[in-house]
C-alpha cells in the first residue's frame, strides 16, 4: 500500500528508519539527510548535529532485514532530494506543519514544515 500523503509517506519511512537502525527516538528526530547514506546503508551520527547517546559521534549500518523495509527509506530521501527539491542540511524527519483552521478554530496539521522535531515526543 504506498501512502497518499507526505506525513504518511514520513511516517512509513520514519517506522523503516528506525528498525533499520535501531537509533534512539531523539536521535532520529534530530537527523539531517546528510547523515544517511542509502547507497552504504548507514547512517552517520555527527554528535554536534543528532542529539546522540552520551553526545557521542558514531556510525551505525542497517540491520540485514528483508529489500522492502531498506527501499522505504531510499524512497524517502530521493523524495524529499528530488521532488521537494530539499538539501542535505534538512531534516530526515521534519516536524508536521500546524495551522489554526480558521473556520472551527481548531489545529490542524497541513504537510511538512521544514524543521526537526523540538522533541522526540512524536515519535
Amino acid at each position: 500500500m504506498q501512502p497518499n500523503s507526505d506525513i504518511k509517506r514520513r511516517n512509513r519511512a520514519l517506522i523503516a528508519f528506525t528498525l533499520l537502525t535501531g537509533a534512539r527516538d531523539s536521535a532520529i528526530a534530530s537527523m539531517k539527510l546528510k547523515h544517511v547514506d542509502v547507497v552504504e546503508e548507514s547512517v552517520f551520527q555527527f554528535a554536534r548535529e543528532a542529539r546522540a547517546k552520551f553526545s557521542k559521534t558514531l556510525i551505525t549500518y542497517f540491520f540485514p532485514v528483508n529489500d522492502e523495509i531498506p527501499q522505504i527509506v531510499d524512497d524517502w530521501v530521493k523524495y524529499l532530494r528530488e521532488e521537494k527539491l530539499w538539501s542535505h542540511d534538512d531534516p530526515l524527519f521534519p516536524a508536521s506543519n500546524v495551522v489554526l483552521d480558521k473556520n472551527t478554530y481548531h489545529f490542524t496539521v497541513e504537510g511538512l514544515n521544514r524543521e526537526d522535531w523540538s522533541t522526540a515526543t512524536p515519535i
